[in-house]
């Protein structure tokens, strides 16, 4: 999916629904709730059933109509991007978090992960960080992939790879400091050789499924998480 490179602003807020008299309008109070109220849906429908999701969707949630959904967002590009800026952000500074506060590599990476997953970011990735592929052997990447150090190689000449979309600032970033969690927990002989950045947000991405029931939601989530964290971990030889 293409995302465009629109950056919302609130500024028209700001200055919208202004009276004769320089008082703040009625319309500017509901205007600021709206717009608290779309992106609270969109986290919530999209996390719940992805990117795909119809603007209708969003806005049923939102109890709004969809033409003040595109009044906000006037693409649903826009929106998507939004959120996932938002949620790549929350990520980043989880595992900022995790790296500042914990003194035992693999306590770091547990940490962030249990969090992460958590926190249902996972489930609100950006569309196109993560790409899941299997390359020639011997062939040369595609140019739009980037390549994270100690990939995982696998027989057959199949890899996994990275997508840094666009090179976006935030994506980026979280790139850096999850690969720093990677590397500390590897160096320390705690994590699997051949678990690359890439395995872990996918374990972020798929450990947080999506119920109905949010005790049974949270506690499924729990007990994948200790499964794919067991099966991370490096075994003596």
């Amino acid at each position: 999916m293409h995302v465009q490179d629109t950056h919302w602003s609130a500024a028209p807020l700001a200055s919208a629904g202004r009276t004769g008299g320089g008082r703040a309008a009625p319309l500017r109070v509901d205007a600021q709730r709206n717009l608290e109220h779309v992106l609270r849906a969109a986290r919530e429908v999209f996390g719940e059933l992805g990117y795909g999701a119809p603007m209708e969707d969003v806005a049923r949630r939102a109890r709004v109509g969809v033409g003040t959904v595109y009044r906000r967002f006037p693409s649903k590009d826009v929106l998507v991007r939004r959120i996932a800026e938002e949620e790549t952000a929350r990520l980043t500074e989880q595992a900022r978090t995790a790296l500042g506060q914990e003194d035992e590599p693999w306590s770091a990476l547990s940490r962030f992960l249990r969090t992460s997953v958590a926190s249902g970011a996972g489930r609100l990735l950006p569309p196109q960080v993560l790409r899941v592929g299997v390359a020639e052997e011997g062939g040369a990447p595609a140019a739009d992939e980037a390549r994270v150090p100690q990939q995982r190689s696998q027989a057959g000449g199949g890899e996994l790879r990275l997508v840094d979309s666009g090179g976006e600032p935030g994506t980026a970033a979280l790139l850096e400091v999850v690969g720093r969690l990677v590397e500390r927990a590897r160096a320390a002989g705690e994590l699997r050789a051949d678990v690359s950045v890439s395995d872990v947000l996918l374990v972020i991405a798929t450990a947080a499924p999506s119920l109905p029931d949010a005790a049974q939601q949270a506690a499924a989530s729990a007990r994948l998480l200790d499964i794919l964290l067991e099966g991370l971990r490096s075994r003596p030889a």
